[in-house]
């Protein structure tokens, strides 16, 4: 049987943190050491997306964490503790916390990402009206910007078309402006809708 038909019977096919029934996903509980169900957890959309800093945490959404932390499946203990740490400016958070026990093996796999140090706040490419980037956007400069290292000189309103987001940079984006490919600051750019 495969790991999501385990995961959708022992879920009774709801999310095992906050039993939302739509928009289901396995997340595989990082890191991986045999890949099995028990290292596996079935969650709703809103909860995958929060988990890997894809949207802004919602405290009120993660209050679900009060019950799915007492869950016996050592997947859903580590995500409940490491997200109840990101949360830990919350007071409620903070309780669970102090209420919550997991045995050694657990402690240390739910340590061993080090994302229990990182607090709520997630980051986002933004441009310089502070909207959303993502990947495959149209930008246009909202300032003529001399490149680095070549005579290449980008106008003011350049549209800069398939911009890709640079991963460990959330100031910079990667785009094309006369063929070249160059490294651009969000605070230069403007969203085109």
């Amino acid at each position: 049987m495969k790991i999501e038909e385990q995961l959708l019977i022992r879920s009774q096919k709801k999310c095992e943190l906050c039993a939302a029934d739509d928009r289901l996903n396995v997340y595989e509980v990082p890191p991986q050491t045999n890949n099995s169900v028990e290292e596996c957890v079935l969650l709703c959309g809103k909860c995958l997306s929060q988990i890997e800093k894809k949207e802004i945490l919602d405290s009120k959404h993660w209050q679900c964490l009060t019950t799915s932390m007492w869950s016996e499946v050592p997947g859903v203990q580590v995500v409940s503790w490491r997200m109840l740490n990101r949360l830990r400016q919350e007071s409620w958070a903070i309780d669970n916390l102090d209420m919550m026990y997991l045995d050694e093996a657990t402690l240390a796999w739910a340590k061993a990402t080090g994302d229990h140090e990182n607090d709520s706040e997630v980051e986002f490419h933004t441009d310089c009206n502070n909207n959303q980037l993502e990947n495959g956007d149209a930008v246009v400069l909202i300032k003529t910007l001399d490149v680095k290292g070549s005579s290449l000189s980008a106008k003011l309103g350049t549209v800069v078309k398939n911009i890709r987001l640079v991963d460990d940079n959330k100031q910079q984006i990667e785009g094309k402006i006369e063929g070249q490919l160059i490294v651009i600051l969000t605070k230069f750019v403007r969203k085109l809708n």
